[in-house]
């Protein structure tokens, strides 16, 4: 079986995720084609697209969320994502029981005595009416009938786990502040989400191993399970296995893969690239070694935004009074420097309509 490097899969792992060339796509493709964007950060996916997509125009994101083609909801590993309406309607429920399951593997002890299926329930009709509500609203409510639980457990699980919501705008558009307002999946998009197969045969599963490789592969199960948060995909994969390739990583783990999805050439040159907090090109994989050293991998948990550098995490960065700081993990050479400071300055223009007061690139890293 082919051993496929670190190096390899790096090179991979940028092209499915759109980074060594920015692509020629609609916005709703770009989302399609990630699997949706981590988005519990609201201003965070525009500088994901940026960074993806040639000639972004954050607008057009901002009136796809308004016109309801794409949706800020929890869905994988119990996150916020921006997904398009089609795929939550196809994956929520296939959700259903790793959502309940998260929310009661830190709060089992307060929500004791529940019955979840009665808070479901009354969850839904209270939301009933179509008016968006925020997670201390709903539970102003429901804690007149489930006094005993804490609040914030009795909202995260049905805001998050029970009842799918759609968190509404202005949230989620661009340079905008909003608090999370909810209402109902149903209600928003004028649709109910798709059962779970009566057969059992899980296409929804199926759809999640094509699409997780299609942004993500080569990669392997435990790598799937880190993106999605599902235990429960063993099947789906064995499924889909004699349409799928497999290789080995260089510590012997079997790898799957699309057969005719991008692997490129090891040596293709990787261009500067700014990620911004939570991506999901690091959190989509349980082994992150193909783009960030085993002593940094807890800067994307930590919410830090990341600097690629020839396809690794080389420098975090954020912005104060308009100006795009870049603090280096490592020493930069010149080129090195310089590559990175003209991709600060584009990305300060995105910011900031072209209006920015400049960047700064540290000399060293910490």
């Amino acid at each position: 079986m082919t051993v496929l490097d670190n190096r390899a899969l790096n090179r991979a792992t940028l092209a499915r995720q759109l980074l060594l060339d920015r692509a020629d796509l609609p916005v709703p493709d770009a989302v399609a084609h990630l699997g949706g964007l981590q988005a519990q950060e609201p201003q965070e996916p525009f500088v994901g697209l940026w960074s993806r997509l040639r000639a972004f125009d954050p607008a057009v994101l901002s009136d796809l969320v308004s016109g309801r083609s794409l949706v800020r909801t929890h869905l994988m590993r119990r996150t916020v994502h921006l997904v398009t309406a089609d795929d939550v309607v196809a994956w929520r429920s296939r959700h259903d029981a790793m959502l309940r399951q998260r929310v009661l593997g830190t709060d089992r002890r307060e929500l004791e005595g529940v019955d979840l299926d009665e808070l479901a329930a009354a969850g839904r009709a209270l939301m009933a009416d179509g008016e968006p509500r925020s997670a201390a609203e709903l539970v102003e409510v429901l804690a007149e009938r489930w006094p005993a639980p804490g609040r914030r457990p009795l909202g995260e699980m049905v805001v998050a786990a029970l009842v799918p919501m759609a968190q509404v705008p202005p949230r989620g558009l661009w340079r905008t502040r909003a608090g999370v307002r909810n209402v109902l999946l149903s209600s928003w998009l004028g649709r109910e989400i798709d059962p779970p197969a009566a057969d059992g045969s899980d296409p929804a599963g199926r759809a999640l191993v094509r699409r997780y490789l299609g942004a993500f592969g080569p990669a392997a199960t435990a790598d799937l399970r880190a993106w999605s948060g599902l235990a429960g995909l063993p099947a789906a994969v064995a499924g889909l296995r004699e349409e799928l390739v497999a290789f080995r990583d260089e510590r012997g783990r079997e790898l799957l893969d699309l057969p005719d999805a991008p692997r490129p050439d090891p040596g293709t040159p990787a261009p500067v690239r700014f990620l911004p907090a939570f991506d999901n090109a690091l959190l989509g994989y349980q082994d992150r070694g193909r783009i960030v050293d085993d002593e940094h991998k807890g800067l994307s948990v930590a919410g830090e935004r990341v600097v690629l550098l020839d396809g690794r995490v080389a420098a975090t960065w954020n912005v104060e009074a308009g100006t795009v700081t870049v603090t280096p993990l490592r020493a930069f050479s010149r080129p090195e420097r310089a590559a990175v400071a003209e991709e600060a300055r584009a990305l300060a223009a995105f910011l900031s309509d072209g209006e920015s007061r400049g960047v700064r690139v540290g000399t060293s890293a910490p």
